[in-house]
């Protein structure tokens, strides 16, 4: 063989190597990820070629499938009570990501989940028929919730201070998620309400941390109690009125002027709201034992997850005194979701400890056999000493009872709560936030619920926009439910 024609066979040779080799990379390596590529519709056709499991409220499903009518997808996601459990389920679409429990639990709701495969299954490759997904949300107190939010842009939360269950999580307006199962009429429902200047989409509730004013004071009342700065609810403080923000000539002024809160202890505080209490005790404290007390509850936790991943609520960093005195009314850079303020109530409801807030009490195969219990896996921590709690509890009482909570009364039931309305926009030019977080305790059933509320935006005058107005009876409409 001549050097020419040797040369020519490596050369050949290697050709065929490489050939092999790119093979090999394609069928083993690119191959799984062309597989799980979003856009390769051979996912969908697997996915919606049987019914999808189902999200189960109090027993009853609450999704559904339905067969199409042509087309290489066989079945698509349907919802009952679609817009009333948005903020819950998510959607489940031909044409988008799921979101929500239908995004979380995709794998077990379509049948991928390892979990539910049989031997067999294992053995022939075939799908394995998909899980459920049983959540801990009770249909009262959503529907509750729902109803007293109306036409108000704003969202809600509800927990049972001592398991951590979630009964509610509503978001309005809402919207109806079968607008977006469908592949041939999705597109037109996307651009609709991904253009609505109300953005219905939004999960108002766990999603759109919001400043949350007043009843931020809970946070800096506990950090004060718990630091010593004062040792009961009753005993006064420093707290000058007017109150100047250090280094200014700002003065932060109270809504209700003729309110005794010149020294007022922490218990009349709170029932009148005083600004110049907790900005003062803030400053006192110094912004890093505040934000301490706010991360104990739970503010700046990134990971959220209840199995939704809420927004962080933040309690910021790097302020001067001035900032920190704002900060102390839940105001400046603060911010907290329906979700966070619900368990501050939850916690102190429940004598310091918090329960992990969940939405999902077990997952199951398609028989029903429970493939996790997320009751069983809660944590608890204590945020502040059971006296602390007591303190608060009796003072958060005084505010509905004789305060500037009182359209939250509920006969028969022990209701303490906090109102807020925070500054919207620069120099508050534009509609307050209308806060409300509370606990409820009833005396003939032994429940109990911790709720928050808050409303983004309502057609009421901007003079008549207060938690105690607008929020207040939202939180109402849900401990009632809850404790009935």
């Amino acid at each position: 063989m001549n050097k020419t024609i040797r040369r020519a066979s490596v050369f050949a040779l290697l050709l065929v190597l490489a050939l092999l080799v790119r093979a090999t990379w394609v069928q083993y390596y690119d191959g799984q990820a062309l597989a799980d590529d979003k856009n390769n519709r051979r996912n969908a056709i697997r996915t919606y070629a049987q019914p999808l499991g189902n999200i189960i409220v109090a027993g009853d499903s609450v999704t559904g499938s339905a067969r199409t009518k042509g087309g290489d997808l066989a079945y698509k996601r349907t919802y009952t009570n679609g817009s009333l459990y948005a903020a819950v389920t998510g959607y489940a679409s031909q044409s988008y990501a799921p979101t929500q429990l239908e995004g979380i639990y995709q794998e077990l709701l379509n049948g991928t989940d390892t979990r539910l495969k049989t031997a067999m299954d294992t053995v022939t490759g075939k799908r394995a028929d998909p899980g459920n997904v049983v959540t801990t949300i009770d249909p009262d107190v959503q529907k509750a919730a729902y109803r007293a939010l109306g036409g108000n842009k704003g969202g809600a939360v509800a927990i049972d201070p001592k398991s951590g269950r979630i009964l509610a999580a509503v978001s309005t307006p809402s919207y109806d998620p079968s607008e977006l199962t469908d592949a041939n009429t999705a597109g037109s429902a996307w651009k609709r309400l991904t253009t609505d200047t109300d953005k219905p989409l939004t999960n108002r509730a766990l999603r759109q941390p919001l400043p949350p004013g007043s009843t931020f004071k809970l946070v800096v009342a506990a950090a004060a109690l718990e630091d010593g700065l004062y040792k009961d609810v009753d005993v006064a403080t420093e707290s000058p009125d007017p109150y100047t923000l250090p280094g200014t000539t700002r003065v932060l002024a109270n809504e209700n002027k003729s309110a005794p809160c010149k020294n007022a202890p922490i218990r009349d505080a709170l029932r009148y709201s005083c600004n110049n209490v907790f900005g003062k005790m803030a400053v006192d404290l110094g912004q890093d034992k505040v934000r301490a007390m706010a991360e104990k509850f739970g503010f700046n936790d990134e990971k959220q997850d209840v199995p939704v991943r809420a927004y962080a609520s933040v309690y910021p960093s790097d302020m001067d005194k001035a900032q920190t005195a704002l900060s102390g009314i839940g105001q400046f850079d603060v911010t907290a979701t329906p979700l966070q303020m619900a368990m501050v109530s939850a916690a102190i409801a429940n004598g310091g400890e918090l329960v992990s807030p969940h939405m999902v009490a077990q997952i199951t195969d398609s028989g029903g056999d429970v493939l996790q219990n997320y009751d069983d896996g809660t944590s608890t921590d204590r945020i502040v000493s059971s006296s602390t709690a007591e303190q608060l509890q009796s003072a958060m009482e005084t505010v509905v009872k004789d305060g500037t909570g009182t359209n939250a009364l509920i006969d028969g039931v022990t209701v303490g709560g906090k109102t807020g309305t925070a500054q919207h926009g620069e120099n508050n030019s534009k509609t307050p936030y209308a806060w409300f977080t509370s606990y409820g305790k009833s005396e003939s059933t032994g429940k109990e619920v911790a709720v928050a509320v808050m409303v983004e935006q309502s057609d009421a005058a901007r003079s008549e926009v207060s938690g105690n107005g607008l929020a207040a009876p939202v939180a109402k409409a849900m401990m009632k439910a809850a404790l009935k």
